[in-house]
């Protein structure tokens, strides 16, 4: 549910297969082998390093606070617009010389943005990185925002809102987000709608990369074959030239409405529903509970209370889910399936029978047990390639959870104790529902 829209420029070639080496190369050791240096420039610019010489490869992932929720009124769609801008012309580089060096030296570019944060990584061979590192330093801070490639990326934007009409998840997602989130960033679609995207001007897209693309809002991960001394440098190189801080426009803190009952008719032949209440943000004291909690309810794919219930015993539907979405500024506890819209009632009367249950009765102690043995054991394969390494580095630090964190994760998870999952599961799951369908006759 939480939407995010990612523009790469892919690598090809020598970077492929290297990458391809970096999987088994770096699938050795568990998560807390993980070594997390704190490297900071001569210029104060902060990042963590895990240092990996056994392959050629560095992947640099950087993010930056703000994201889509940053948009104007009325210009939604501006973050995603502007992340497919940055390759396209930098410097004194068009946008056709520009990815013709990122195509030559097999460098990959991408950027992405979700509701709360502007996301980038770039990965390169070691051979190429000064001029890798120069190629990401003039697409963050000298993107040239041309007319024509702004109007390129506009039309093949708004040719994707078009096809997503007739996309019935996407239709289910817009309007749950507008209903739990009226009159708030939160709400709005992350991709824009074609009135929005199209009163975008080449003036908000340079206003959105002044606001947002500072160094104070800036968090960065780096993997692979570079050290701390050789870094150091180079992320004054790469960012010093950024403004030193940002000017966000406040978002208000929001709790998503609560029970709705919304419908909305598509000639589809399933029903897609949506179901969501307030959940909770990333350092509440029960969140790593509730994690645990919602991957025996929903969140286990394979093993959870709604997979069995819903799939097995029934044939309701071929998937089923529940999670957490810790935004910065509300918490959502939501969920999700697609069936045959003669059982669309029955489907929502059975997930609202398990949460009741969830919040009454709770787990039993082996369910618990089992829960906490495959969220421990499977922590190591977040961390078997230099590019989800990376990515945790870099959500570790956007969470604030600390430097510490990966060796303290798997302790929090086993300290869960039964009366703790009880406790945060009537604390959300007691709460009415909001529930969106969206198919032939809206249920």
């Amino acid at each position: 549910m939480m939407s995010v829209v990612r523009h790469i420029r892919r690598a090809t070639g020598a970077l492929a297969l290297a990458a391809g080496i970096g999987l088994t190369a770096l699938a050795a050791g568990p998560a807390e082998a993980v070594q997390i240096q704190r490297v900071v420039s001569p210029g104060g610019i902060e990042a963590w390093l895990v240092e990996e010489q056994a392959v050629p490869l560095i992947a640099v992932n950087f993010a930056f606070k703000g994201g889509n929720a940053q948009d104007p009124d009325g210009k939604a769609g501006l973050a995603n617009l502007l992340s497919t801008l940055l390759d396209e012309g930098a410097g004194d580089m068009d946008g056709q010389t520009f990815q013709g060096r990122l195509e030559d030296l097999s460098i990959r570019l991408a950027f992405e943005d979700s509701r709360d944060a502007f996301y980038g990584e770039m990965k390169t061979l070691s051979a190429h990185r000064d001029e890798a590192f120069d190629l990401l330093r003039l697409s963050l801070t000298k993107p040239r925002f041309d007319d024509d490639a702004v109007e390129r990326m506009r039309v093949q934007a708004i040719s994707g809102l078009r096809r997503e009409k007739r996309d019935p998840d996407t239709v289910a997602s817009r309007l749950w987000a507008r209903s739990i989130f009226p009159n708030h960033p939160y709400g709005r679609p992350a991709n824009g709608d074609e009135a929005s995207v199209a009163a975008i001007t080449g003036q908000d897209i340079r206003d959105y990369h002044g606001r947002v693309f500072a160094r104070d809002g800036l968090k960065i991960g780096v993997v692979g074959a570079i050290d701390a001394k050789t870094l150091a440098p180079l992320l004054d190189r790469v960012f010093g030239d950024l403004p030193a801080r940002q000017r966000l426009t406040p978002v208000a803190e929001v709790a998503p409405l609560s029970g709705l009952t919304v419908s909305e008719t598509i000639p589809n032949p399933q029903t897609v529903i949506r179901l969501s209440a307030e959940g909770l943000k990333r350092k509440d004291p029960d969140f790593i509970a509730a994690y645990v909690m919602n991957h025996i309810l929903g969140g286990g794919s394979f093993s959870s209370w709604l997979y069995t219930e819903v799939r097995e015993k029934r044939g309701l539907a071929y998937s089923v889910y529940t999670s957490l979405a810790p935004y910065d500024h509300a918490g959502i506890f939501y969920g999700g399936l697609g069936t045959r819209a003669d059982r669309a009632a029955e489907s929502i009367r059975v997930i609202r029978d398990e949460i009741k249950r969830m919040a009454e009765v709770g787990p039993t102690t082996a369910e618990l047990d089992k829960a906490k043995s495959y969220l421990t054991g499977s922590y190591a394969l977040r961390f078997d390639t230099s590019d989800k390494i990376a990515g945790q580095l870099l959500a570790i630090q956007m969470d604030d959870l600390g430097i510490d964190y990966i060796d303290k994760r798997n302790a929090l998870i086993e300290a869960v104790t039964l009366a703790d999952v009880k406790r945060v599961a009537a604390r959300l799951l007691s709460k009415p529902l909001t529930v969106v369908t969206v198919g032939p006759g809206g249920s």
